[in-house]
């Protein structure tokens, strides 16, 4: 697995066939997608949608969105920040880690979670928190079964939704 930062154009836009690719990839996300409300309809998640929120992401201060690849397809995507906005808190954090329905299960979210590890260590980062959305059950188990921890509760920025807040030593 390949794992690359969002290519952009000269204009700060997404190659067009970057955009249908990550457009598929989050589609083929519905339940999550219904779970997390970030787009109105999940049923129809459209460029343009994708596009923006992607833009939006990349607005905040030490973000990057990163691309993972197996064998030339895109098979996730992960968005992180090198701190939180809220001063106190010393760690990098995952803000989306999600990889195609059509590859689920077989090992990419894994794989991926420990590229982005590896990434933050390299970086000298000592540890790696991000928040699970408290309907999401699923992905609390995916994250505690890779060694994370809950260290809080509390409310995810955007909208407003209850999490729970994961960390991770990496030692």
């Amino acid at each position: 697995m390949i794992l690359d930062p969002l290519p952009l154009t000269p204009d700060h836009d997404i190659p067009a066939p970057v955009l249908t690719e990550l457009t598929a990839l989050y589609a083929s996300n519905r339940d999550f997608h219904a779970l997390s409300g970030d787009f109105p309809d999940p049923d129809d998640i459209r460029p343009e949608q994708v596009a923006a929120a992607l833009a939006d992401e990349l607005l905040v201060p030490g973000a990057e969105v990163l691309l993972a690849r197996s064998e030339g397809r895109l098979v996730g995507i992960v968005i992180t920040l090198a701190s939180h906005p809220d001063p106190v808190d010393p760690d990098p954090w995952i803000g989306l880690l999600m990889v195609d329905a059509a590859a689920h299960r077989k090992g990419y979210g894994r794989r991926l979670a420990a590229a982005v590890e590896d990434r933050f260590r390299a970086a000298g980062r000592d540890a790696v928190r991000l928040a699970v959305l408290d309907n999401n059950p699923g992905a609390l188990d995916f994250w505690t079964a890779l060694g994370y921890e809950t260290i809080g509760y509390g409310r995810d920025r955007q909208l407003d939704r209850p999490c729970t807040v994961l960390r991770k030593e990496l030692a």
